[in-house]
This record gives C-alpha cells, structure tokens and sequence, in this order.
C-alpha cells in the first residue's frame, strides 16, 4: 500500500505519461504534464505552514511533487496519491524518501498512515474533477475534507469557469492564478468549506 522502495521507473516519465494517457484518457485529464509554470504557481499557493505536510492527488509523473522538493520543502513532508499502478510505480523511484499512495482519492483516509493524520495543511488537486457526476465530485470533497478539516484544496484545471459548482458541494471557489503558459493554458482555483469563509 505505501512502500517507498525504488521500482522501475525512468527519468524522464513523458512518454509514461503519454501512455497512460492513452490507456486512460479521462483519469489523466491531460496529454502532457504541467508545466514549470504552472508547477511554480502551485507550490507558490500551496506551500504549508510550519511543519505542515503537503499532500497531492493524482501526482502523475510529479512534476508538481518535484518543484515543492526543488523549493526546500522536505520530502517527510509530502505525500502524493495516485490510482495508477504504473505512474504511482515511477513516483516510488524518482521521488526518495517522499510517501506514495497507490489508491482511489475517495478512501485516501484509509490508506494515510497515522502519522500524517492531522498535519495535512495544504492539498493540491490534479484530478480532472469536471468530468466526474456530482455524486462523485461530492465524494472526492468530502474524503478531502476527512484527511484536511477547514483547509480546502487547490484544484488547477483547464477550464475558464470553476470546474466545480461549488455553492451546491458547501465550497467557495476562488480563481488565484491563470497561466497561458501551461499547455493547454490553466487555472489554479482555491476550494474552502463554505463554512470557514463564512
């Protein structure tokens, strides 16, 4: 469930990505990964408070996992989640010491180890969320809100608009970056219980 051995990934995880894409096109959301950019933008909005850990759903090949690395950040304090068995195979190999999850984003408390539980104070979002039905957008909010209570998430995405209706799933929604250097160009939207904007 949560090994950090060194499995049989390659440096550069594109043409992975790429053909988990194919295999997968609507969980990948994405032909290609984030760019540096975007990546900057993220680990900018999301960097956590004293010792707060960082957790990341749906890591990819982490290239959003390696910039908060690249910023300082310590890699006992960041876990990424990701339901490929592939993908989650090259992030045990080319991110040292950083905790895989190799599960559905929706049981992710399940499968957090215990002492992680209560220090999640940031959680990014890769997960292409607009293309689920409501029933299961509200699940993935819900699991977020178990392993992060009050803290929100960030979600990027390729859409103009929130690609969530926040209002109906208790959320307010906030676009804090848009960058046409992503391809294709993305947002980075801030989703915070409605109740903690209140």
């Amino acid at each position: 469930m949560t090994e950090t051995f060194v499995g049989r990934a390659t440096p550069n995880g594109v043409p992975l990505f790429l053909s988990r894409w194919l295999a997968h096109p609507l969980r990948m959301g994405s032909v290609v990964p984030s760019s540096a950019t975007l990546c900057k933008h993220m680990v900018r909005c999301a960097w956590p408070e004293d010792d707060g850990v960082v957790l990341e759903l749906g890591a990819g090949t982490g290239v959003i996992s390696r910039a908060f690395l690249d910023a300082g950040l310590a890699a006992e304090r960041l876990v990424t989640l990701e339901i490929d068995p592939d993908l989650a195979d090259h992030l045990r190999g080319t991110l040292r010491g950083v905790e895989v999850l190799e599960c559905d984003a929706r049981k992710m408390l399940d499968y957090l180890p215990k002492r992680f539980q209560g220090r999640i104070s940031s959680v990014v979002c890769g997960i292409p969320l607009v293309l689920l039905p409501f029933v299961e957008q509200r699940r993935f909010v819900h699991a977020m809100q178990a392993v992060a209570p009050g803290q929100g998430f960030l979600l990027f995405s390729y859409c103009i608009t929130s690609p969530l209706p926040a209002k109906k799933l208790g959320l307010t929604a906030k676009r804090e970056v848009w960058t046409p250097m992503n391809l294709p160009p993305a947002s980075v939207w801030r989703y915070m219980p409605a109740s903690a904007d209140a």
